[in-house]
């Protein structure tokens, strides 16, 4: 009697670049985000859109096990819904006109410091850190900031930090926060809310298989700032 054949839900295609259809979704969805148009051209977005972000993240996995084994890499866990949480928002359009993904360490990705990539039509957006730390976290971070003063700023202010990323992006307070003096040396990344980094890229980047190889090489040179901060929070 002949087996039936069993495919394994955890192989994707090979990462071949991220399709200008898929690009070209986006574009479309934008102008027409409603569920009956969405329903229609669901079979696009699962075509070129989903699948080759599942694959994107597949292709990631060998990467990551070289320099953050202890980071979660899951085509399906690790993508976002294109589905909006319109609940207290006053935007009521329901889908994402973008397709993004998060690695982190394994748990709920809102507990530890972690990796972002999101590609919409005109650019690609590639970074990491922690977007919205709760209180604790962030008395975490902030103490480890001050305590850790000089293994911060060599982070954030090495050569590769400043020339890929810039600086720490995200909302800041106006004043140094409780606990900490006014005039204290490392005030200005102290009054961060947020604290993560980050740099656009030109669409074209995504259309290229070397576009996995390039994200490797940001996530690697983001790995020691992403390591502080996880280890502030207990989670290295």
């Amino acid at each position: 009697m002949r087996k039936s054949i069993t495919f394994d839900p955890e192989v994707y295609p090979p990462f071949d670049g991220f399709p200008k259809e898929g690009i070209r979704f986006l574009k479309q969805l934008k102008k027409n985000n409603n569920r009956n148009w969405f329903n229609e051209h669901k079979s696009e977005y699962e075509d070129f859109v989903k699948l080759p972000m599942q694959s994107l993240v597949a292709a990631l996995r060998p990467h990551f096990a070289e320099f953050a084994p202890e980071i979660d890499v899951h085509p399906g866990r690790s993508i976002f819904r294109v589905y909006r949480d319109t609940r207290f928002s006053k935007d009521k359009t329901p889908y994402k006109t973008h397709v993004a993904a998060v690695f982190h360490v394994r748990g709920r990705w809102q507990d530890s410091a972690g990796y972002y990539v999101h590609i919409e039509p005109r650019a690609v957006y590639v970074g990491g850190g922690i977007y919205m730390p709760d209180g604790d976290q962030l008395r975490r971070l902030r103490r480890a900031i001050a305590d850790r003063a000089g293994e911060f700023r060599s982070i954030v202010q090495s050569r590769t930090f400043t020339k890929h990323f810039g600086g720490i992006e995200g909302e800041k307070l106006q004043r140094v926060p409780r606990g900490f003096e006014g005039d204290h040396p490392m005030a200005e990344w102290l009054k961060h809310k947020q604290i993560y980094t980050g740099a656009e890229w030109g669409e074209k980047e995504c259309y290229s298989r070397d576009f996995v190889k390039k994200l490797a090489k940001a996530y690697k040179d983001l790995y020691s700032f992403i390591r502080f901060l996880n280890k502030a929070l207990d989670k290295q």
